[in-house]
């Protein structure tokens, strides 16, 4: 939360706060406000003067800065910009008060025209995020000219998704829009990548006992013959060839993905669904969505457009894993071939012994178990270490996994190799 005033600022990335609640320098001091740099001509004498800027505007000029430096012209707009959300009597929405953005839409909605002038989409982002938390204007997000003036992004969907049900029908159609704005963003990143990487995946897992020429997997066919190698001639004799399959049209592979949508997950519930979307247009995967917190919804009927899917989730409530596990499960035609994702911070509210001995049988019975602690590249995850380490003892050790990971996961899950696993650090 820490990069708004930061690079606001121009004072680097760290997550310090400054007075006044805004957020304050972090190691580096090399960019200037919108991401720009310091020219090699900057004299030393404007060094320091861009340092002092740089400096009140993170701490917020209150008299005991220490800084002496006076803001002017667009500075001073933007200070103000940042005052009204990180000021120290800025009030939650709706109370009475004397600075803040307050409660008015019209003044909520300048401030976001004024900080998207001011501030790269990255801050900008970041701000109405901070906007969200400190002032309470999440009930703001109900009106149609709010969701047009903010700048949409996968943080902004999980706040919509958590106010779906209160949504009244004036403004469910412009949240529609934004919703789609996101997911239509994220399948542009994402899509192309995860079709090549898993179909690779697909196709080498098809072995073939005639293979054309281009088809053989050499080091495959070397390995299955070497017990053929005449020593005096040097030579191996292929008795055997193997190679790599084309991917059928018809479904070999069962894919269940298996969220949780409590209210921690929500960017997961977001990056699972568009993941989703696009597995379930892979001929050769047979996709499942099932999410859950303590009732279970199968959405796979939904995977064709993933804003449907996002607009039938509903954020919040406990959590009984087993429970979506048992469904899961159910569904599984073809364990050998199935590759169940479960996407959990594993705080089970429902049976614990239960959750681990459904893991347990399906990969007995072949199914590989893949548990994400999360599916977004918001850094590292709260989550149930006690559950994990149980999952880990199983043979399904839990990670968290960012969006440009995810295809690489999936191909390693698909092929039965070891799971590409991040660093924990």
């Amino acid at each position: 939360m820490g990069e708004a005033a930061v690079c606001a600022a121009g004072v680097g990335t760290g997550t310090e706060r400054g007075r006044g609640g805004r957020p304050g320098p972090g190691a580096g001091e090399d960019d200037l406000v919108g991401g720009g740099r310091m020219t090699a001509g900057v004299t030393e004498s404007g060094a320091a003067q861009e340092r002092l800027r740089r400096w009140r505007l993170v701490l917020g000029g209150d008299e005991a800065d220490g800084t002496g430096h006076t803001l002017t012209g667009q500075d001073a707009a933007m200070d103000g910009a940042l005052t009204a959300l990180y000021g120290k009597r800025a009030p939650r929405a709706g109370r009475d008060r004397s600075a803040g953005l307050g409660a008015s839409a019209p003044a909520v909605a300048r401030w976001l025209g004024d900080i998207r002038s001011y501030f790269p989409s990255s801050v900008v982002q970041v701000m109405q995020r901070d906007a969200i938390d400190r002032l309470g204007l999440a009930t703001l997000l109900l009106e149609p000219e709010m969701l047009e003036a903010v700048e949409a992004d996968v943080h902004l969907v999980g706040t919509l998704l958590s106010l779906n049900k209160a949504m009244p029908d004036t403004t469910k159609e412009t949240a529609r829009v934004v919703v789609r704005r996101v997911v239509e963003d994220l399948e542009r990143r994402l899509a192309t990548r995860t079709r090549a990487t898993l179909t690779g995946a697909l196709d080498r897992g098809a072995r073939v006992r005639r293979p054309r020429h281009q088809d053989i997997d050499w080091n495959r066919t070397i390995a299955a013959n070497l017990k053929h190698y005449l020593p005096e001639q040097r030579t191996l004799v292929p008795e055997r060839l193997v190679g790599h399959g084309r991917a059928s049209r018809s479904v070999r592979k069962e894919v269940v993905l298996c969220v949780d949508q409590s209210g921690s997950m929500a960017a997961s519930v977001v990056y699972a669904s568009v993941f989703g979307a696009v597995l379930a247009s892979m001929r050769s995967i047979d996709t499942r969505l099932v999410v859950f917190d303590t009732a279970v919804v199968d959405l796979t009927d939904r995977l064709a457009d993933p804003v449907d899917v996002l607009l039938g989730t509903q954020l919040g409530g406990g959590t009984d894993i087993n429970r979506a596990l048992a469904h899961c499960q159910s569904r599984i035609t073809r364990p050998t071939e199935t590759v169940v994702v479960l996407i959990s911070d594993l705080y089970e509210g429902g049976a614990k012994n239960g959750m681990l001995k459904r893991v347990a049988a399906m990969q007995a019975a072949g199914v590989r178990f893949v548990t994400l602690l999360a599916l977004s590249d918001e850094g590292a995850p709260a989550y149930d270490r006690e559950h994990a380490a149980a999952l880990e003892a199983l043979g399904a050790p839990a990670f968290a996994c960012t969006p440009d990971l995810f295809p690489e996961v999936m191909a390693a899950a698909i092929e039965r190799r070891p799971l590409t696993i991040p660093d924990a650090g």
